[in-house]
């Protein structure tokens, strides 16, 4: 790793923490498997996708085939229920069942208050061109998006922003990439909810829910990969949590070996100032 790969930080020097000195993996095997655990764990994998999909699939399929707008909507909203009850069955981490859940909701609801059908996915749609400009106006200000997420999850928070300029470049690159593919998926959408009818509509959307983020995930993953390693900032604490008690351990054993020293003069003082009192007239009998 050159020197411009390093990452750039307060504990650099003859002072500097075990947790700075020992960064966690880059670039390399080690650094690709956990770039690619913190993505898998950040964007809920295989089971995530499915859990997307799924609900969006069950709603256009059983329009197609009776035109219902409730059936083919109560249906959707219940497979939802049913996933994220399986999550809290297996105790697994529920945020993207329930997240599937509430996107969902909010489309059966929206749908059942207007009664078109096509109104189903118009939340969804909106979440997307909002979640698009999140990742663009985030990367203009200088906090992308991506490494808000991310950040947590890679146990750096938001050292990244000051100490860790190469991998704030790489979350940049990121947020942009999330941003302008997530624009281009709603440029093809948002025509199609005026202009197709919900079925077409529908599937196009079922269509564009996977191909889009594997490609997003797929570029963070290689900006990640290329960018410094992160600064365990979690460990950093411990090591420094560490430090402060060995200090106050050290001074402990400090102050009572001083106390036994003070003890010991202030003894051999009291005996010695005995000794040189003058003894008074004995009594005779």
């Amino acid at each position: 790793m050159t020197s411009h790969d390093r990452p750039t930080t307060d504990a650099e020097g003859p002072h500097r923490t075990a947790a700075a000195a020992d960064p966690a993996p880059g670039p390399g095997a080690d650094g690709r498997q956990v770039t690619e655990a913190a993505l898998f764990e950040a964007f809920g994998g295989v089971r995530g996708m499915v859990e997307t999909v799924v609900p969006g699939l069950l709603f256009v399929a059983i329009f197609t085939v009776n035109k219902d707008l409730h059936v083919s909507a109560i249906a959707a909203l219940a497979v939802s229920l049913v996933l994220t009850a399986v999550r809290l069955i297996r105790k697994d981490t529920v945020k993207h069942a329930f997240s599937g859940v509430f996107g969902v909701a909010f489309g059966v609801v929206f749908a059942m208050m207007t009664g078109n059908a096509k109104d189903f996915y118009l939340p969804g749609m909106l979440y997307t061109l909002g979640l698009a400009v999140a990742y663009l106006v985030t990367t203009l200000a200088g906090v992308p998006l991506i490494g808000l997420i991310l950040g947590p999850v890679f146990k750096e928070n938001l050292s990244w922003r000051t100490r860790n300029p190469g991998r704030k470049k790489a979350y940049a690159k990121a947020s942009l990439a999330w941003g302008l593919i997530l624009l281009a998926k709603c440029a093809i959408l948002f025509p199609l909810y005026w202009w197709a009818d919900t079925t077409q509509l529908g599937w196009v959307l079922i269509a564009l829910k996977i191909p889009p983020f594997l490609l997003a995930v797929y570029l963070t993953w290689v900006f990640l990969v290329k960018a410094p390693p992160p600064i365990d900032v979690f460990a950093e604490m411990e090591a420094k949590e560490k430090a402060e008690e060995q200090a106050q351990e050290r001074r402990r054993i400090e102050r009572e070996a001083l106390d036994r020293v003070t003890d010991d003069l202030y003894g051999d003082v009291v005996a010695e100032a005995a000794a040189e009192r003058p003894q008074g007239p004995r009594h005779r009998r």
